[in-house]
């Protein structure tokens, strides 16, 4: 397996502060996630050739609805457009684009059928594949499931592309009627054979909810509240990426 053995300094720290400078305090202390909930040490290589050779970074996420916000407005406020804006001011001295590949209702399996044609039509660098929802809902096999995503990451890899697998959203409401551990489980699962990142959404969004960051639990259609969860998903999602990729700031510094 790939590993880091040099551990930077800020990754060891018990907490980071995923926002950018001049962004409000309050909003710093939403965004705040423990290091060992966010960095983990399998790299995704393929993404930092890709910045060092041509200077790109193509984002594709691919999965479910749970990457979107309703409105108008909605796709600008949702994580896969805050993770633009959070890359291209970290790693100005990069061409950075995400664009999301994303279908409603479907299964693993189902959005598996569609990898290959990913591959051809967006020659992504990086493929953040959030699943685990629908599976979970509709009471898909465990074994099934776990069987579909590693194939699927196989393929990724195996088109040129890296992959970070993402997992469902943290509800409060429904964590006692939807059993979604046997499916996070098998994400952790695939995540360590492939050897790839895991964006641990769940874990994330349970420690913002215990924490008292956000009410998920009574603010079920606030949509200022949702703005803020995604913009705050964005940050963080775009500092795995960047420790993962051991991408650097313009200066030679590491992006923190």
């Amino acid at each position: 397996m790939r590993t880091w053995t040099a551990i930077r300094p800020a990754v060891a720290l018990s907490a980071l502060l995923l926002c950018s400078a001049g962004t409000r305090a309050e909003t710093a202390d939403l965004c705040a996630v423990p290091g060992y909930l966010l960095f983990g040490d399998s790299l995704i290589q393929g993404v930092t050739a890709a910045a060092h050779k041509d200077k790109t970074l193509k984002v594709v996420v691919l999965g479910g609805t749970s990457s979107s916000l309703p409105g108008p407005s909605g796709a600008s406020y949702a994580y896969p457009a805050r993770l633009e804006v959070a890359l291209r001011q970290r790693l100005p001295h990069l061409t950075v684009s995400v664009v999301t590949y994303t279908r409603p209702r479907q299964s693993a399996s189902k959005i598996a059928e569609n990898i290959e044609k990913l591959l051809l039509d967006q020659k992504p660098s990086l493929v953040v594949w959030q699943t685990g929802t629908y599976d979970a809902v509709h009471g898909t096999d465990p074994a099934a499931f776990r069987d579909t995503l590693s194939d699927g990451v196989e393929t990724l890899q195996a088109g040129g592309a890296d992959v970070v697998l993402m997992n469902m959203q943290y509800s409060p409401r429904t964590e006692s009627i939807v059993a979604v551990d046997a499916y996070s489980d098998s994400m952790r699962w695939v995540a360590r054979e492939r050897e790839v990142p895991l964006f641990d959404r769940l874990a994330i969004m349970r420690y913002w909810y215990d924490a008292g960051h956000f009410d998920l639990f009574t603010a079920t259609r606030d949509i200022g509240m949702a703005k803020s969860v995604h913009d705050c998903i964005g940050r963080a999602l775009a500092s795995l990426i960047i420790d993962a990729g051991r991408l650097e700031s313009e200066k030679g510094t590491s992006a923190q």
